[in-house]
């Protein structure tokens, strides 16, 4: 045994001279078998997917703009998802409905100073790909999250606007259906494979 910990040691001294940073220095798990000693070290699983392949030019084309959208709102998902469930557990510990309407008040102004100018300059398109996304995120459909954070009212003027536009508020997120190609870039991009 006194072999295995001296051998950690040499490992972890050695990777700290060849190492950049005390970041990227790692301990692993060694024995010794047979005077060989054996590395031990657990590797992440990887997803291999097939590569994509296209009947048509026009295809393509589509899949790349719907790429770029989902790579571009995609970041914006994720955090709105963080965030919603940081405020969900901030308005519960809130007693009376005064507190909870001036804390969602205040969380709306703040969100409208970060992000207020990127989100206006996004196409329709690329909006329709966050509101999926936020529902993949949240389990909740936009209309649900509306309707909790502002109200039914709020919520019954957005779906009708969203309506006006051929798109439906109360659509949950469909992984296998409509939103199929969406879910193979994320999947994508969790991977790895698109940045």
């Amino acid at each position: 045994m006194k072999g295995v910990s001296t051998f950690l040691f040499v490992v972890c001294v050695t990777g700290s001279l060849f190492a950049q940073d005390s970041s990227s220095l790692k301990i692993v798990r060694a024995e010794i078998i047979d005077g060989d000693t054996i590395l031990f070290y657990d590797l992440q699983s990887v997803n291999i997917y097939e590569k994509r392949t296209f009947t048509s030019a026009r295809q393509k084309r589509r899949y790349g703009r719907l790429k770029r959208d989902v790579l571009k709102v995609y970041p914006y998902a994720k955090l709105a998802g963080k965030r919603l469930n940081e405020y969900e557990a901030q308005v519960d510990s809130l007693k009376s409905e005064h507190q909870k309407k001036k804390f969602l008040k205040q969380v709306e102004q703040d969100l409208q100073d970060e992000f207020g100018d990127e989100l206006i300059d996004l196409t329709i398109t690329q909006g329709t790909i966050l509101l999926s996304l936020v529902d993949r995120e949240t389990g909740d459909t936009s209309y649900a999250l509306v309707k909790q954070l502002r109200g039914t009212f709020s919520a019954f003027f957005w779906q009708s606007l969203a309506r006006l536009f051929g798109h439906n508020l109360k659509d949950g997120y469909d992984a296998e259906g409509d939103q199929e190609m969406i879910e193979d870039i994320i999947l994508r991009i969790e991977n790895g494979e698109y940045s």
